[in-house]
This record gives structure tokens, C-alpha cells and sequence, in this order.
């Protein structure tokens, strides 16, 4: 699975693949893939640094990258305490309803939310940065666009490739003008904040949009035929992130989430704004069914929605409350049957890989003769 872009980069196959477990992201690597660690919860510099120090030294020598999340508006001026204070008691109260509804029990005294939104604000991604130029980074990723045009300059200044997520052909040429190296053209089925372009419509747009500039495919890819189908559109590589959540690798704290997450269709998921405030697609759960309810108080705007919902997510999270457990998830979770190391899911996707260009290259074997 070589191409342009996997050879610059120096890896063996075109499979980029996010993840927030450094386990994980260190293990694609590995196999031969490009392993991308999502920073978004990493609110402490000191706790990026000590993963970023386990990734040097359990990636095999073999390149990285990291997944930033900053918005494409920069409020100025504004603490987390004043945003928080912009949240309706109301929406308060439904939270609190819903979880003793469900029987959830507090966090312990003295323990604070696992997750924070402060994690999407401008000076979080910033210091974040601060600490990752200090390794060997390849590969800087935005998940909201282009980053600021000081941070591209800083990336390219130290040869490190940024790439952005785009969900339509505008996007994706806004990204060209703002000098991203990289456009990952996310479809509709893709897990996490997605658009309303399925990727097999998306992918040749982006391609064609933005051409000679690499593209990576994303949204609904878990299998090697669909791979060959990305580079068959244009694409010079993937990038997957919901397959690796059911590896061994993965750390999702809660066999109850695993086991949801191996019993789900294709259709068990849902793109709502539960989580932060912007459509996601996630596991659909009596939580996002709640939100999603006309009768309810409808879910607030980013980042207030996360804010809001931060500690609830905690609770859930830690007391395993199956009927509100969940998490970003794409369509692709109907393929993720059974619990896979790393190295097995590259096996089965190269052989898949194998096996696509075999029958393409039958058929247009007969067709020529």
C-alpha cells in the first residue's frame, strides 16, 4: 500500500491512524502504518510529555504524529469560569435529572471529570505544541480546520507536515490557500464531528479540489477493499480511527463500552450534538436519544455543550451506566466484531488490499482482451 505520500513519509503502508491512546498510536506505527496520538485530552503539558516520551520509546524508530484540535474562531479574552457561567440552570438540572434518572452516582469526593472541553480552546492546543515540537513529530493534525497561519509556519520551519480535516470541496480548498501539506477529506460515516458528504461522494471532490496536494480518505474505511476503493479515487493514503478502538491496544476503561461497541451494527449509530455542542457521530444511547428529544431542552452551542456535560460523561464513563455509555464511533463499528491486536487489523487490511487489487486487475485483465 505505497504510494507518493507514504514514501516521503518514510512508512510502509498508507494507513494514517488516529487514536487517543499512545498504546495504540505507537503500535501503528509499528506495523508499518503512521500512528497519530490525539492531544484533545491532554489538558497538562507534563502529561503529553510523558506520553510523547513513552511513544519515542515503544514506536520502533518509525515516524508519528499528533492530532490538535483549535478553532477556527479565537475568542479572546475569555476564561473557562466565564464560559462556564453562560450555561442555563435549566440545562443543569436536565443533566442532573438524567443521571439520577439512571441511578449514577457521583465522582468521588475530591475527584475531578476524566474529561474536560478546555482541551478545544486556542491555548491549550498552543501549549500542547510547545511541548510536542520538542520530539520528533512528522506529522501536525487539525480536527477544526486550518490551524493559524503562525502555527503552519512554525510546523514547516521545523519539516513537520500539517494536514486538516475537511468535510465538503470548500473546505478543502480553504485549507490549500491557508498552505496545509495534507487534506483528510472525512465522510458522513466517519466517527466524531463529520459533515453531511458520504466519503465515496467527498473523496474524488477533495481530489479533484485541491489537486496536486495529497489527500487522505476518512469516514467508513475498516476493511482492505475499501482502502484500494479510497486510492481508487484519488485518495494517497487513508486514515482510520474507529477500527482501533476495539484492539487490545486501546484503553477504554470499561469492558461494558468494548462490549457495545463488538455488539453494534452499522446503524446503532447516531450524528448528534450530546457530546460537545457540534453534530458527532457516536454510539446511540438513551444519553444522546435524550438530548435529540424534541421535548427536551436541546443541547447548547461548542463549547458550552462540553463544558456542560463534562463530569456527567465522567460519571457515566466510571460507573459503566450501560444505557448512557458511549462514545465517537463511526458506521465502520459494524465490522468491529471481535477485539484484535494492532498488528492483526494491519494483517487483515493488507490482505483485503491484496485481494481488491487482484480482482481489479482480473476484470480489467478480461475487459482488455
Amino acid at each position: 500500500m505505497e504510494t507518493e505520500l507514504s514514501k516521503r513519509l518514510g512508512i510502509e503502508h498508507a494507513i494514517f491512524g488516529f487514536t487517543p491512546f499512545p498504546a495504540v498510536a505507537a503500535a501503528i506505527s509499528r506495523a508499518g502504518g503512521f500512528g497519530v496520538l490525539g492531544a484533545v485530552r491532554y489538558t497538562a503539558p507534563d502529561d503529553l510529555a510523558r506520553d510523547l516520551d513513552w511513544m519515542q520509546e515503544h514506536s520502533g524508530g518509525r515516524p508519528y504524529g499528533l492530532d490538535v484540535v483549535m478553532p477556527a474562531r479565537k475568542v479572546e479574552g475569555v476564561t473557562e469560569a466565564e464560559v462556564e457561567a453562560m450555561i442555563p440552570e435549566g440545562h443543569r438540572r436536565f443533566v442532573e435529572e438524567l443521571l439520577t434518572k439512571h441511578g449514577v452516582p457521583p465522582l468521588p469526593e475530591g475527584e475531578a471529570s476524566g474529561w474536560r472541553i478546555t482541551g478545544w480552546m486556542e491555548h491549550v492546543a498552543r501549549s500542547q505544541l510547545d511541548v510536542a515540537f520538542d520530539y520528533p513529530v512528522k506529522l501536525l493534525a487539525n480536527a477544526l480546520g486550518s490551524p493559524p497561519a503562525d502555527v503552519v509556519d512554525r510546523a514547516h520551519d521545523r519539516g513537520v507536515l500539517v494536514a486538516a480535516l475537511a468535510g465538503s470541496s470548500a473546505h478543502a480548498r480553504r485549507h490549500a490557500e491557508a498552505g496545509i501539506d495534507i487534506v483528510v477529506a472525512q465522510g458522513y460515516e466517519a466517527g466524531g464531528h463529520t459533515g453531511e458528504i458520504a466519503s465515496m461522494v467527498l473523496t474524488p471532490e477533495v481530489v479533484d479540489a485541491v489537486g496536486p496536494l495529497p489527500v487522505l480518505a476518512a469516514g467508513g474505511i475498516g476493511s482492505g477493499e475499501q482502502i484500494a476503493a479510497g486510492l481508487a479515487l484519488g485518495a494517497q493514503g487513508v486514515w482510520l480511527g474507529s477500527i482501533w478502538l476495539t484492539t487490545t491496544e486501546a484503553d477504554l476503561h470499561s469492558r461494558a463500552l468494548t462490549a457495545k461497541l463488538l455488539a453494534a451494527g452499522s446503524g446503532d449509530t447516531v450524528r448528534s450534538r450530546a457530546l460537545t455542542g457540534k453534530p458527532a457521530r457516536q454510539l446511540r444511547t438513551e444519553w444522546t436519544d435524550a438530548w435529540d428529544d424534541p421535548d427536551g431542552p436541546g443541547t447548547l452551542p461548542m463549547p458550552l455543550q462540553g463544558l456542560l456535560v463534562a463530569e456527567a460523561v465522567s460519571r457515566i464513563q466510571k460507573h459503566g451506566t450501560e444505557p448512557l455509555l458511549g462514545t465517537p464511533v463511526g458506521q465502520i463499528v459494524g465490522r468491529m466484531t471481535s477485539e484484535r491486536s494492532v498488528q492483526q487489523v494491519f494483517d487483515e487490511l493488507t490482505r483485503g488490499f491484496e485481494r481488491a487489487v487482484d480482482r481489479i486487475q482480473r476484470i480489467a485483465g478480461r475487459s482488455g482482451s
